[in-house]
């Protein structure tokens, strides 16, 4: 028991463990003040959305741990969104599921090798991949939303299995997928290093180009399953409707806990992170307020917590 009470002080100060509590007061005030809001129901659609910011960011915190930063997971998630739908040829839906992550992965893939081969910093190749996607997806699709007939993804926006979304479940898989990797495996370790200090892992034997690209293949992967659930979730794709998830991650990486600079942080922050941000969403629409008022208070918000939780270290 003197164990637990001595070391309590150094587990309150944990910015994972910070950040859940946060949640948890948000939630309880929230639930007191407003009517409905500590409703099953409502508590799990906002879990729901939670879960789409959070896959998102579990790619967004390897490469931010990385010492990097992915501007293009939206426009991948868009790509996603309106790829799907026209690879959904098979009846069952797994080829075009399976197609869809593949090209994603590969968007990725040319991020990692473009920052790692090439020299490019990751703030120009990612924000430069984006710019190309978005024309390109404007050439395909145009202005006009393309509803998707797959199964698969059908599925996964609408089963509940055991009244939990399928989403949810999805998430959480994929959570302990990335602390697995990052907390208990070797590869983990070697992306801590190269966010810590490039050039010391370089000289510890760290294949820097190799877990580049890696890293940034992980985002696009992620941000690829987060968009086979948006999908499912709007049964539509259109330019645009991965757009709001870029800014989200990178918040949710950074209420988390996860340093912008790289090398320190873990997923377990971001999780709540991400679910700090759908409740916010919902609070400010809770006051009705005209979509300028929330854009400014909900990125009043972010930045107030930023502050006030102080997650950047001195350097």
């Amino acid at each position: 028991m003197n164990a637990i009470a001595t070391r309590l002080p150094a587990i309150l100060r944990h910015k994972a463990v910070l950040a859940w509590l946060v949640v948890a007061a948000v939630w309880i005030a929230a639930s007191l003040l407003t009517r409905g809001f500590g409703a099953y129901g409502h508590l799990r659609y906002l879990l729901e959305l939670a879960a789409v910011i959070g896959l998102v960011a579990a790619g967004q915190t390897l490469v931010v741990i990385g010492g990097g930063i992915d501007l293009a997971v939206g426009a991948v998630i868009t790509v996603t969104a309106i790829l799907l739908p026209l690879l959904s040829w098979d009846p069952t839906g797994l080829v075009g599921v399976a197609a869809t992550l593949l090209v994603a992965a590969g968007i990725g893939f040319l991020n990692g090798l473009g920052i790692a081969a090439l020299r490019v910093h990751p703030l120009i190749m990612t924000l430069a991949m984006a710019t190309l996607l978005q024309g390109l997806l404007v050439i395909v699709a145009g202005g006009s939303a393309i509803t998707v007939r797959n199964p698969v993804v059908e599925w996964l926006g609408s089963a509940r299995p055991a009244g939990v979304p399928v989403g949810i479940l999805l998430w959480l898989v994929v959570s302990a997928g990335v602390l697995v990797l990052l907390h208990r495996t070797a590869v983990g370790a070697r992306i801590f290093a190269f966010g810590t200090s490039p050039l010391a892992a370089r000289l510890s034997g760290v294949d820097i180009g190799r877990t580049t690209v890696l890293l940034y293949t992980l985002s696009g992967l992620m941000a690829g399953i987060a968009g086979v659930l948006v999908l499912g979730m709007n049964r539509q794709g259109y330019v645009g409707i991965g757009d709001p998830y870029l800014l989200t991650s990178i918040a949710a990486v950074v209420l988390g806990g996860t340093s912008i600079l790289g090398g320190r942080g873990t997923y377990a922050g971001t999780i709540p992170g991400a679910i700090l941000l759908v409740t916010i969403t919902a609070l400010i629409t809770v006051v009705n307020a005209s979509p300028g008022w929330r854009s400014i208070l909900f990125g009043g918000l972010i930045l107030g917590l930023l502050l006030l939780s102080g997650r950047e270290a001195r350097r």
